[in-house]
């Protein structure tokens, strides 16, 4: 379960790149994803909120629900927002890498905002990953040019978004329930999608949509983001966050292959030698952390 979802959850960008090629822009194609994703994510949000065993789930207060929102904004809304931003101008392989950064920008966030020590090792394990990601981008710049930079950008700061969210959903989590959590969070970040594009472009110019790119929404509002949610919260119930969070560096492999394969994008050893460091400085950086 959690390799089959890091798999579906890496062909996000897959899906994207093929949709960019008949003319989409990002406001409408996160639109159609979110459109198409929003009734599961409310039915997840019905499942878990029943009654088990007799006992009522917890009553969200006011807090609970600014919190709601809050990682709705940040971790789903602004972080997907700038991810399909960001795939208008670099490589699903790039995108992928840079996204993969999640656990060293949860660690910066913990020196920034709490004061918590990072370690020696931890430390090297997030050079190599930047270094990694660096040696990618370089290699891309000098193949693309300067709008690389812009792409790059828009992806980091999608997965500062996500590191957020990470970093203040724990709390929730253990109050709400993860599955009621992420039903809510992204219900919200659903709403957001939506209504931004109903503010920011006429609404008839949805029909002027070419019909691969309704066909390739709908797949990515399910197989790239429903199931894959579901599996890896299954996968995690079975054999922890840890065993589970180890085989999803099985992503960015699948998101390089699946590039070369569906998008004819470049194999190069600048790609493979970078994707291992990133993969290696991750790992570093999560066994340190598990260590201390």
């Amino acid at each position: 379960m959690a390799t089959l979802g890091a798999i579906a959850f890496s062909g996000k960008a897959i899906i994207v790149k093929l949709a960019y090629r008949h003319g989409v822009d990002a406001v409408t194609l996160i639109m159609l994803r979110m459109l198409f994703a929003l009734p599961f994510f409310l039915v997840m949000v019905w499942w878990a909120s029943r009654p088990r065993a007799g006992k009522a789930p917890v009553v969200l207060t006011r807090n609970d629900w600014l919190g709601v929102i809050g990682l709705g904004v940040t971790g789903y809304y602004l972080a997907s927002f700038l991810d399909f931003a960001g795939l208008q101008f670099v490589t699903a392989s790039l995108e992928r890498l840079i996204l993969y950064l999640n656990p060293t920008l949860v660690l910066l966030l913990g020196w920034a905002l709490m004061g918590r020590r990072i370690s020696r090792y931890q430390g090297w394990g997030m050079a190599i990953s930047y270094g990694g990601v660096l040696l990618v981008f370089g290699h891309e710049v000098t193949l693309q040019g300067a709008d690389v930079g812009l792409g790059a950008l828009l992806v980091f700061l999608s997965a500062v978004s996500y590191a957020l969210y990470l970093f203040y959903s724990g709390e929730m989590v253990q109050r709400l329930g993860s599955l009621r959590l992420v039903g809510l969070a992204t219900s919200v970040a659903c709403v957001l999608c939506i209504t931004q594009y109903v503010v920011l472009r006429p609404l008839d110019s949805v029909l002027s949509v070419a019909p691969q790119v309704v066909w390739l929404s709908v797949l990515n509002a399910t197989l790239c983001t429903v199931v894959p949610v579901m599996l890896v919260m299954m996968a995690i119930e079975r054999v922890g966050a840890s065993l589970a969070a180890q085989v999803g560096m099985v992503g960015p492999m699948s998101t390089m292959l699946m590039g070369v394969v569906l998008l004819g994008e470049p194999f190069t050893a600048w790609l493979v030698a970078g994707t291992t460091l990133v993969l290696a400085g991750v790992a570093v950086c999560t066994r340190a952390k598990r260590a201390a």
